[in-house]
């Protein structure tokens, strides 16, 4: 029988807000909300937090979670969750989902991963993620905005990722331009097998150049379906994750 692990992957370093996790909204640690909206939808022995530091660990315990202290220098959050999930799971006979909740997402619908591994079953995927149709110009041409191409049909809501870039696609060349496209959301869920064989890979050629880690994956032959939702959230005017000062005093705005 198929089970389902939850990682939160987290640590303490962040180049543009330190000590994130540790973050205090409205008296509650920005860990500690994450935490709690990924029970609202798991099962709480089905959920761990990936820690980059033993002060998250101790967080964690504090109160109630499970935590798994992995090495403080992985490369990525994508990294931190196989570390953990070789404590968690090293026989892989517990588990064959990772679900992958971001630990600075404060605002992101947990339901969304329910959703995300119901489709992993029936497309036959390796990887799940979403996407949010673009509607304003200036976003599309956005490189910060990652975009998927996926032919999507009218319609459907899901579908096979065939690329990912920076740059604006799929180009219509009728209209001379992009005028339809998606902005790839990074919320994930995986097979825990494809999963670790995408970090055993090395770094592929288009992933070196668009600097998108899932690139690799299409690289290596993985099959990735996107999902197309209206929105990701929670509680819609809040910021979705916390990355800035100035989204954590947003956020601050908002009941969790």
């Amino acid at each position: 029988m198929r089970k389902v692990a939850v990682l939160i992957p987290t640590r303490l370093k962040s180049s543009r807000l330190p000590n994130k996790p540790l973050a205090l909204i409205n008296g509650k640690p920005l860990l500690q909300h994450v935490y709690e909206h990924a029970l609202k939808v798991h099962p709480k022995e089905d959920i761990y937090i990936a820690a980059g530091d033993q002060e998250i660990v101790d967080l964690a315990h504090s109160f109630g979670a499970q935590a798994v202290l992995t090495d403080a220098n992985l490369p990525s959050g994508t990294d931190r969750i196989v570390a953990a999930m070789k404590q968690i799971d090293p026989d892989e006979t517990r588990y064959d989902v990772v679900v992958n909740f971001q630990g600075d997402g404060i605002n992101v619908n947990p339901a969304l991963n329910l959703r995300l591994v119901e489709l992993l079953d029936k497309t036959g995927a390796d990887w799940m993620t979403v996407g949010k149709k673009m509607l304003d110009p200036k976003d599309i041409q956005n490189p910060a905005m990652v975009k998927i191409a996926m032919g999507l049909k009218d319609g459907e809501d899901y579908g096979r990722a065939l690329y990912f870039s920076r740059s604006p696609i799929p180009f219509n060349r009728e209209a001379n331009a992009c005028i339809s496209a998606y902005w790839h959301i990074g919320i994930y869920v995986y097979r825990l097998k494809a999963l670790k064989a995408f970090v055993a890979a090395s770094e592929g050629v288009l992933e070196k150049t668009e600097k998108l880690e899932q690139l690799r994956a299409l690289e290596n032959g993985m099959k990735i379906y996107a999902l197309i939702v209206p929105s990701v959230k929670l509680i819609e005017g809040a910021p979705a994750d916390i990355n800035t000062p100035e989204e954590l005093a947003e956020a601050q705005k908002f009941m969790f």
